[in-house]
């Protein structure tokens, strides 16, 4: 979700460009209009979270055009009337047509900030108990370079049915890329259905994808038929497995197990896929031919850290969220906690971000999420991993000094997760094993003290 919009309309060019840049440096999107006619031509682009709106303006007056908008029922945003020369008639007469506050001019910073950050509250508040929250939960979150690029291919390929599979660390939102491509694409009115088939046996998930004859539910291509079926997780599927799909997916049909009869497969397929998995396959740990079939389209989903300078919208976008399905009250993430969340290096990617947001609100008391806030719940994180992985003060070393301590960080945390085998190591890490030998030497890390004795796996 984008960060909220408000909707500008006075006819003073002064008064337009102050609020805007005192609204945009706060946070929101900002949008001006001179008038009632660039109102109107503003609100036809899609309805603001909120509107400040003068009363005197020119060609039409800020009531009128607030009756003009309310006539055919109540607007799906809150609006704030403002005007250097109201009265109490017209006061009334505003909040008798719907509007939720009113501020006098000369404009108050510290009033005006109060206002609009009510208003919008007010606002999401509505949207939740009236279930109006539409498609702005859909779009992939994010301004940077490399979200915007990843929108671009994803509505590229909606109006195909190639199967595309999403490579990316865990917790980065392949599932809400495959949610965006399947919502743009013509199977849109159908069932979105997520499985995983990581570390099940073969009858289980024949039994998931398939059915069972005279079963209580349908398989999973069943339930997803005219729609879309997302494999969430390809990583770690048995052999026997990858083989029984593969061949669903050459004969384009499937049967219910204790069944006879082949029913035709009718469902886009999207999947998600660990970056090891180009590893395993060239060590024949997945099928080249399962992996071409689901990868007819390959989109890489960069981890947060690759992306930072979207935290502070993921935050707005999470806050957004959790105030509007659950009854938490609204923060906002104070300026010293956003940049000390965007230096942080999010090893769980966005998840952990929408967890740390959870955890804040929930625990929090009133009023701005402080810099304390934040660290006090980034410390369990770290304690529970040991060392983090990547320190701030990093970026105060030398490039070559900083690439060795990630390097080595990264290696030796990673052979601990191995049981100090560097033959799994190289496997997990997908290097060749004797260039890994050579770095763990030259990084002075002494796999032998972790029980890997001759690094065999």
């Amino acid at each position: 979700m984008r960060a909220s919009q408000i909707l500008v309309v006075d006819d003073e060019a002064d008064i337009r460009g102050m609020v805007q840049e005192i609204l945009t440096e706060e946070g929101y999107e900002v949008r001006v209009a001179g008038n009632a006619a660039e109102a109107r031509a503003a609100r036809a682009q899609g309805d603001p979270d909120l509107m400040l709106l003068d009363i005197w303006m020119p060609d039409m007056d800020g009531i009128s055009l607030l009756r003009e908008w309310t006539r055919d029922g109540a607007l799906s945003f809150p609006v704030v009337m403002m005007s250097g020369h109201g009265t109490v008639e017209t006061a009334v007469e505003a909040t008798r047509l719907g509007a939720v506050d009113f501020v006098e001019k000369p404009l108050s910073l510290a009033k005006l900030l109060r206002t609009v950050e009510q208003a919008v509250e007010s606002g999401r508040e509505t949207r939740a108990k009236q279930g109006q929250r539409g498609s702005l939960l859909l779009e992939p979150v994010g301004k940077s370079r490399q979200m915007q690029a990843l929108r671009d291919q994803l509505r590229r390929l909606a109006p195909h049915e190639a199967a595309v599979m999403l490579v990316g660390e865990p917790g980065s939102g392949r599932e809400t890329l495959a949610r965006y491509l399947h919502a743009l694409s013509p199977r849109s009115a159908g069932p979105f259905v997520n499985v995983s088939l990581a570390g099940l046996g073969l009858r289980d998930v024949l039994e998931a994808l398939c059915g069972r004859e005279g079963g209580e539910s349908p398989g999973c291509f069943e339930q997803a038929r005219g729609g879309t079926l997302f494999l969430s997780d390809l990583s770690d599927m048995p052999a026997e497995v990858q083989s029984a799909l593969l061949g669903v997916l050459e004969q384009g049909a499937f049967t219910r197990v204790g069944s006879q009869t082949a029913r035709t497969l009718d469902v886009h397929i999207l999947s998600a896929a660990e970056p090891r998995i180009e590893t395993q396959l060239d060590q024949a740990l997945f099928r080249r031919d399962l992996y071409t079939r689901l990868a007819a389209v390959v989109l890489r989903v960069p981890p947060l850290r690759e992306y930072r300078e979207d935290v502070p919208e993921l935050l707005r976008y999470y806050t957004d969220i959790l105030v509007d399905q659950h009854d938490v009250k609204y923060r906002r993430f104070s300026v010293a906690a956003q940049n000390r969340l965007r230096n942080y290096p999010w090893p769980g990617n966005v998840r952990e971000l929408q967890n740390l947001v959870q955890r804040v609100l929930m625990l929090g008391e009133e009023g701005e999420v402080t810099l304390e806030e934040v660290e006090a719940a980034i410390e369990p994180l770290a304690a529970g991993e040991g060392e983090a992985l990547v320190k701030q003060d990093i970026l105060a070393m030398p490039l070559r000094e900083a690439r060795e301590h990630f390097e080595r960080a990264y290696l030796e945390q990673q052979l601990q997760l191995c049981g100090g085998k560097v033959g799994k190591l190289a496997e997990r890490v997908g290097m060749e094993r004797t260039h890994l030998y050579r770095k763990l030497n030259s990084l002075g890390i002494d796999f032998r003290q972790l029980g890997g004795e001759d690094g065999e796996a």
